[in-house]
């Protein structure tokens, strides 16, 4: 046990019953904890394996290489169609997680194994994600912006085409793409101030 991860699991929850046997399970897996982004983060060799995680309507561990493991009981979630890596596992009451314990733990080894084996999970590139018309239009019409673009990191170009492709109706993305695209010409990502 990490002193630096108790604050979470003394602080104000509804899931602390859970954070706690979730805790004891993993440390039962032997891999070291630590605080990372906030939230206790289990490492094998200081590689992240696990995360414990919070949310409105459950908690959660995130399996930071959860693609890779057979989900032999099919309990894996893949948080949103974007997300490539990692995968959750959800519980929102104690005896689900009680019950699972051994399952739970199966799948740590797996992760350990994993990482052990020195896998890696395929991310697709830049050019596999979805450029969504409006945008395309965007480009075509400013050379300047354009350019700008493809300046950019790949991850932040990413960010811009999931951001762009998420909306559903074609005014709302032509509304993101209007107000991004100063940033895109600062040579900023999204979430960049």
């Amino acid at each position: 046990m990490n002193p630096k991860v108790e604050f979470f699991f003394e602080k104000q929850s509804k899931w602390q019953e859970h954070y706690r046997l979730l805790r004891r399970i993993i440390l039962d897996c032997t891999l070291q904890e630590e605080l990372k982004w906030g939230v206790p983060c289990y490492t094998y060799q200081n590689t992240n394996i696990v995360l414990i995680h919070g949310f409105k309507d459950y908690c959660a561990l995130l399996l930071t290489k959860g693609a890779l493991l057979k989900d032999s009981y099919n309990i894996l979630i893949q948080q949103t169609k974007n997300t490539q890596a990692a995968r959750h596992l959800r519980f929102t009451t104690v005896d689900e997680i009680r019950q699972l314990e051994s399952k739970i733990k199966e799948y740590l080894f797996e992760a350990i194994e994993v990482e052990k084996a020195g896998l890696k999970v395929s991310f697709k590139k830049t050019e596999d994600f979805e450029m969504i018309e409006e945008f395309k239009s965007a480009l075509d019409k400013d050379p300047t912006l354009r350019k700008a673009f493809q300046k950019l990191t790949p991850g932040r170009q990413r960010a811009y085409l999931l951001h762009f492709s998420s909306a559903k109706q074609s005014k709302t993305k032509l509304s993101r793409i209007e107000k991004c695209s100063a940033k895109i010409l600062e040579g900023k990502g999204l979430n960049d101030i």
